[in-house]
């Protein structure tokens, strides 16, 4: 039987769900996604990337989410 994921935290599934959430903007004050919180060069290398790395964006994502003024 497997542990229930803590709500609000994709990024402990496997396989790791992808944060995109079709709002697909670059903002160019930032240089992230205004969706997802990704930058272009994460965006591209999401689909061939190991959960290691996913896992790495999500903590990225976690900590940009504490920095960005969200107005």
């Amino acid at each position: 039987m497997s542990t229930p994921l803590p709500p609000g935290a994709p990024e402990l599934a496997t396989p790791v769900p992808s944060p995109c959430i079709s709002l697909c903007k670059m903002n160019r004050d930032t240089g992230y996604c205004e969706g997802c919180l990704r930058t272009i060069d994460e965006i591209i290398a999401w689909s061939k990337s190991d959960d290691e790395f996913k896992r790495g964006v999500w903590a990225e994502i976690r900590r940009r989410e504490q920095l960005i003024d969200f107005e």
